[in-house]
């Protein structure tokens, strides 16, 4: 794998990891709530989702579900549940303060990573990512294993920084959230925003290539 092509790769994978989308909105809110290090430890629940995506496309497994109506849609309606059930949580969210907030909800790292887990899971556009988008950046002419390896890794990376980017976001948002008032309406924009997504999820449309 040439110089030329991580060039190329790098830019536009670090793109699609700064697309805003359910995961990176939970980065912000989990952040908001908890704090950067256990939203950044939480954000590590969608990395197991991507490396065992990782490993389904380099096997090409990943191909049965881009090919296979069924399936897709299947993993789409699940996405969209989740996504619906989280806003509706979130919606439903008391707004007393941060400290009461962290007594009667006290999730724990392992939470926060399983929710993470399950929205990009449950999202079956990220696994085009793996079969749509690596692929252009795979040389025929050497090791796809080792090619997707080389890739995923520095996908893997990239998305830890936008997870880490996201928290900090949180993490600063927290400070303008001192009034019961204003966590309510952030609570409700993000709630808001996940339905957006979860809507978005369920008009997209099966790639055809």
């Amino acid at each position: 794998m040439d110089i030329t092509t991580l060039l190329l790769f790098l830019p536009a994978c670090f793109a699609l990891n700064l697309a805003p989308g359910p995961n990176n909105l939970l980065s912000i809110n989990n952040a908001t709530h908890y704090g950067f290090k256990i939203s950044c430890i939480g954000g590590l629940g969608r990395l197991v989702a991507f490396i065992f995506m990782l490993c389904l496309a380099s096997l090409g497994l990943a191909v049965v579900l881009r090919t296979s109506e069924l399936i897709f849609y299947a993993i789409k309606f699940l996405g969209v549940a989740y996504l619906l059930y989280l806003a509706v949580q979130l919606w439903r969210a008391p707004v007393e303060g941060f400290a009461l907030l962290k007594a009667t909800q006290n999730k724990s790292p392992l939470t926060l990573m399983k929710q993470e887990f399950f929205v990009a899971s449950g999202n079956p556009k990220a696994i085009l990512i793996f079969t749509a988008f690596l692929p252009q950046f795979i040389d025929p002419e050497i090791s796809t294993g080792y090619q997707f390896a080389i890739l995923g890794t520095l996908f893997l990376l990239l998305e830890f920084i936008a997870i880490m980017l996201y928290a900090a976001i949180g993490l600063y948002m927290k400070q303008l959230l001192v009034k019961p008032k204003s966590k309510r309406i952030f609570n409700r924009v993000c709630s808001s925003l996940l339905i957006f997504a979860s809507m978005g999820l369920l008009l997209g449309q099966r790639s055809k290539s």
